[in-house]
């Protein structure tokens, strides 16, 4: 009886030790996340008035299993360490208006796109500062055995603030550098390890498109087909792989619908015994420029928010002393011309000084008083409106402003009827004050 009780537990030992010489290679081959640089296409919201910007995103790609089994569920982290967008407006951001939602590319054993999504979180973003980092996670399942890659993809940054914006970056030359790779079994253990390379992503019907393998079965007769979404497509091609299991070989690719390509041993796909499929598609032409023509592009440059006036002194009207009552005046017209093209609106607002005259006496600020008006020039996207007719004083008022709006701009006329209440016996002489104008 002791010496069954004692074969069972060796027994029981042995299973244990062979399950981690099984698992062994497959965690060896994975690889930790890197952080990949890679070129990024990034179109700011029309509102903003400002041209594409192509910049640099650095990036990376995380997994909470990366030795799963075929049929496991693999969460995916992507990670934008350096966005190459910032904000598009000189408008500041609050906190959490900002949901990313982006791409990864699966590619190896697999292929296709993890959809990622991230939470309404972020710092405040001064205005055109740069966006902050943020994560996005999804998960996908794994469907076959082999080594599967891992690349960040297109993004978007959606802003939730007065209006809903969307800042979509696009990787510029697909797919961008592997950021993790993962070792996916078949459930016993067993690791396929074949993968393929193309040399181009598309290409026009008909056009030829290199295929490279490795790790096939040494002396194999491989099939190179192509895809459409799932379904094998006309287009094949027979190579064999020479003594390291590696080929070289062309396939002619003419179906327009084709999604990609894979290359397999046998006689039809199996995935065990496969690799791919490696994403490829069909140009339909139509991008060209034709013999004898010209293609023109321009663009339209955002400009600044400004204001000039007319002149730097206004000469009000006199009044008798001991009768004192309304000093009157003009303004001298100032005209705002907003430039920007984007979504904020301006004010412009004054203040001024006691006017000071003869032998220290003085008039108080608060005896300014004006009536403001405003006039919006013809095709202008925004209409100004007139502050309240009422006390400047020191403490200030509005002039004039536009409202934050979907487009916003123009150039505008602002006005003002200034009258200086005099007190009766106020003391004979010039009296002078400083009214200053902020346009914000």
């Amino acid at each position: 009886m002791g010496r069954r009780r004692a074969a069972v537990l060796g027994a029981g030992v042995l299973v244990v030790a062979g399950g981690g010489l099984l698992a062994g290679p497959a965690q060896a081959m994975a690889t930790a996340s890197v952080a990949v640089d890679f070129p990024t296409h990034c179109i700011p919201p029309a509102i903003a008035g400002i041209p594409p910007i192509d910049g640099t995103t650095s990036a990376g790609i995380t997994v909470d299993n990366a030795a799963p089994k075929v049929g496991d569920t693999v969460t995916v982290t992507y990670t934008v360490v350096e966005p190459a967008a910032s904000n598009p407006v000189d408008l500041a951001l609050p906190a959490d208006i900002m949901t990313p939602t982006g791409k990864v590319t699966v590619a190896g054993a697999q292929s296709g796109d993890v959809t990622v999504t991230g939470p309404k979180k972020n710092g405040p973003v001064p205005g055109k500062g740069t966006f902050p980092s943020f994560s996005m996670t999804g998960t996908f399942t794994v469907t076959a055995p082999g080594e599967i890659s891992l690349s960040p993809g297109d993004y978007n940054i959606h802003t939730s603030y007065i209006m809903e914006l969307d800042t979509p970056c696009t990787v510029t030359d697909p797919p961008a550098p592997v950021s993790q790779k993962i070792i996916a079994t078949d459930g016993g253990g067993q690791v396929n390890e074949r993968s393929i390379r193309l040399g181009a992503a598309s290409g026009k019907a008909g056009a030829p498109v290199t295929v490279t393998g490795s790790k096939f079965t040494a002396g194999a007769s491989v099939t190179l087909a192509g895809r459409a979404g799932d379904a094998q497509t006309g287009d094949t091609a027979t190579v064999k792989a020479d003594g390291s299991g590696s080929f070289s070989g062309q396939l002619t690719v003419n179906v327009p619908a084709t999604t990609g390509v894979v290359a397999y041993e046998g006689t039809g796909w199996d995935a065990a015994k496969g690799a791919g499929p490696r994403a490829y598609t069909v140009t339909q032409g139509g991008g060209e420029i034709p013999d004898g023509s010209q293609r023109l592009t321009s663009s339209v440059k955002a400009g600044t928010l400004s204001m000039a006036q007319a002149g730097d002194s206004v000469a009000l009207s006199a009044v008798d002393f001991g009768q004192g009552g309304a000093s009157t005046g003009a303004l001298n017209t100032v005209t705002v011309k907003d430039f920007r093209g984007g979504p904020a609106g301006w004010s412009l607002t004054g203040k001024v000084t006691d006017f000071t005259g003869p032998g220290g006496a003085a008039i108080g600020a608060s005896a300014l008083g004006w009536e403001p008006a405003c006039a919006t020039k013809s095709g202008s996207p925004s209409t100004c409106a007139a502050g309240s007719k009422g006390t400047v004083g020191s403490a200030g008022a509005t002039l004039a402003s536009t409202p934050d709006g979907t487009f916003t701009g123009g150039e505008f006329a602002v006005d003002a009827r200034l009258t200086l209440d005099v007190p009766a016996f106020t003391a004979p002489g010039a009296y002078t004050g400083v009214l200053t104008l902020t346009l914000t």
